[in-house]
């Protein structure tokens, strides 16, 4: 059973994406499954931190972003939206090339609140980053 209220394709999600953060870092939405949204990002120069590695900052980027897509589409767009409130990251290897994948999924979605948690991963499908969002449902005015 889906969790999607207001399901967008991914080209839709990708051309609401232009002039931001997410296409700045070169964040790609690449899949839509029935409880979990997946985008990839680039680990190069726009994304490293000066030792070469992935940024902590990208990837917590790349975890709001992916997350608070979803919290979206598990809302009515025409009356409601979600707004990060908190987000907190663990990073637990280095990452220093090629794609990290990350997965979201809902822990909870609550009509006031929502809490994802964010998968990254890299090509070797290592676990790279694990992420918690917690949005809040707010009404649109």
């Amino acid at each position: 059973m889906s969790i999607w209220v207001t399901l967008h394709t991914l080209e839709e999600i990708q051309e609401r994406s232009r002039n931001t953060l997410s296409e700045h870092l070169g964040i790609r939405y690449t899949e839509i499954g029935p409880d979990y949204l997946r985008a990839t990002m680039p680990v190069n120069s726009h994304t490293h931190q000066p030792a070469g590695v992935l940024h902590g900052g990208a990837s917590v980027a790349l975890a709001e972003s992916v997350g608070s897509v979803g919290a979206n589409m598990c809302v009515d767009r025409k009356t409601h939206m979600c707004v990060g409130q908190e987000i907190n990251a663990n990073h637990l290897r280095p990452v220093s090339s090629g794609l990290v994948t990350a997965t979201a999924r809902p822990y909870h979605l609550g009509s006031r609140s929502q809490v994802w948690h964010i998968e990254i991963r890299g090509e070797q499908d290592k676990l790279i980053c694990v992420s918690r969002l917690t949005t809040a449902v707010v009404p649109r005015t």
